[in-house]
């Protein structure tokens, strides 16, 4: 059994077109979203039409609940110019849109061999807007993780590929479709990576791996998107693409 996991594609149907064109030449029984796919960048209808047509089960994560409702239930400040592009992204989508969107779950199970399950969701099972980060101190990881040893456990929202053991199971998150970055650079010297990250979880036999994907996607072509979209701030965007 092959399960893609992918994350945080934020409106990028770029990457995300080149992340389904990798899955093509590699197929995999099944895919799960673990949210954050719609708010953000140029492309908010495509990438729902692309999630619409996989049927695979989609997470709910912070900024496309607050694409929705509006309502910050994390703990930064909301800006204007964020502001500004959700209502932009808004103006992009159908009412049939918004219904997919909300249909988005907390949480998603799924069933795997040898009795193993995956538990997938955004931040944490309990909260989008948890952070696990790479560096989280042991204790910090076993608050947010420890009592979901059974699972096997798949988060996104940092958008930082990583693996860690967590009882006899081990948590992995894998990157993001839309906006990998380096996560050790100077907020003024933003510069977001030329490709698109996920990951895939393969048992079989009473084996198992998990292999970490990053896929270039065309920097120009993206860059040709944002400025024809009429998305707000497209230029600050694209400089972050620019060395």
């Amino acid at each position: 059994m092959r399960i893609a996991v992918i994350s945080d594609v934020h409106a990028n149907c770029v990457a995300f077109d080149a992340v389904l064109a990798d899955l093509q030449n590699q197929p995999v029984d099944s895919t799960v979203c673990l949210g954050d796919a719609i708010q953000g960048g140029p492309q908010p209808a495509q990438v729902v039409a692309r999630l619409s047509e996989l049927a695979c089960p989609v997470v709910m994560g912070n900024a496309d609940a607050w694409l929705l409702t509006g309502v910050d239930t994390g703990h930064e400040a909301i800006t204007s110019k964020q502001r500004t592009i959700r209502e932009w992204s808004l103006s992009q989508l159908s009412d049939g849109d918004r219904a997919f969107i909300a249909s988005f779950l907390p949480t998603v199970e799924m069933r795997l061999p040898d009795h193993r399950k995956l538990l997938c969701f955004h931040g944490s099972p309990d909260s989008f807007d948890d952070v696990i980060a790479p560096q989280a101190a042991e204790d910090e990881f076993k608050r947010f993780l420890g009592k979901y040893s059974a699972w096997i456990l798949a988060g996104g929202h940092t958008h930082a590929q990583q693996v860690r053991r967590n009882g006899d199971n081990f948590f992995f998150n894998p990157g993001s479709v839309g906006l990998a970055y380096r996560h050790d650079q100077d907020e003024n010297n933003f510069r977001a990576d030329p490709w698109a990250e996920y990951a895939v979880l393969q048992i079989e036999n009473g084996r198992m791996s998990l292999e970490f994907r990053r896929v270039p996607f065309d920097v120009q072509e993206l860059v040709h998107v944002y400025r024809t979209s009429g998305r707000p701030y497209a230029e600050d965007t694209i400089r972050q693409y620019q060395s």
